[in-house]
């Protein structure tokens, strides 16, 4: 089964099998998937997974993220070949010196070859600090060293599991709004933006050279009006906000209790709702019945 081989911020592992069983229940057929903000990819493989989507337009604004995906589609053996060796030097050090060689290839800033490219990523995303990705202003990936005894680095059967479930996908380096705009009719379209911040200290927004605000949130809404407009039936997940319920107040809405992955403090990771927001019942044919409004949100 194809899972995401990527650790990733805001990652939607425990949402997706919840979004394929809502695609089923509603009875939503899909001509062609969207994911503008792929991220992790953790959707698109439960939905492939389920059978629920054949063709598939993936897109983020992280063009390194975007050109990993494509090297795993087209070149996976090159990716693992590449992967192996920065594991096995890896590995082969005391834990004192790793430090020293993730810093090395961290600098690792004119690799020419795409699968080196990919397997530079993917080797940082497996030994960095709590898997984060984060860039400086110049693009540059910052995350300092993690803390793991022995990671798993290399995978190589979730690679290639991974690699057979893209070849039937376009990837697209750009803004969500160039992605939204290529949904017609009878596609569809699941939209997971940087979310909200709750807090001051809650913020995963930089995944490229710039931050994700609330001017690019009020963007999204726009994006999802649109979509609503021409007939493209779509579900956004974001924080539950009163920023957020107030953008979407006259979309459908659902609470989702989901733990945080992804935190420095084990007691961050207790459940808090998310916000689930479709336009199911605004878009004829969309679903074979309509999607009651949620009174609590």
């Amino acid at each position: 089964m194809a899972k995401p081989f990527l650790k990733w911020a805001g990652g939607k592992a425990r949402l997706a099998p919840l979004i394929a069983k809502r695609i089923e229940r509603e009875s939503i057929r899909i001509a062609r998937y969207h994911e503008p903000f792929l991220g992790g990819g953790a959707v698109f493989f439960a939905l492939h997974e389920a059978g629920l989507i054949r063709d598939a337009s993936l897109a983020d604004s992280n063009a390194d993220l975007i050109a990993t995906y494509q090297s795993i589609r087209d070149d996976v053996e090159g990716v693992i070949d590449a992967l192996g060796a920065y594991a096995r030097s890896y590995l082969a050090l005391e834990p004192s010196q790793r430090g020293l060689y993730y810093y090395d290839v961290r600098n690792q800033r004119r690799l020419r070859r795409p699968d080196r490219k990919a397997a530079r990523l993917l080797f940082l995303n497996k030994t960095c600090y709590n898997g984060l990705y984060r860039v400086n202003s110049k693009g540059h990936f910052n995350v300092p060293h993690g803390r793991y005894v022995r990671p798993t680095i290399l995978d190589a059967e979730r690679l290639s599991e991974a690699s057979a479930a893209l070849s039937g996908a376009e990837l697209h380096a750009e803004d969500f709004a160039a992605a939204c705009a290529r949904a017609q009719p009878g596609d569809f379209v699941y939209l997971d933006p940087p979310y909200q911040p709750l807090s001051a200290t809650s913020q995963f927004t930089k995944y490229t050279g710039a931050d994700f605000g609330f001017a690019d949130q009020q963007r999204l809404r726009d994006a999802f009006d649109d979509l609503t407009s021409r007939g493209v039936p779509a579900l956004l997940s974001n924080s539950s906000h009163p920023d957020i319920h107030k953008l979407y107040r006259d979309y459908d809405k659902d609470l989702v209790p989901m733990g945080r992955a992804i935190n420095s403090n084990g007691r961050g990771r207790a459940a808090i709702d998310e916000l689930l927001v479709s336009n199911f019942s605004r878009v004829e044919g969309a679903t074979s019945r309509a999607v009651p409004t949620q009174s609590r949100a």
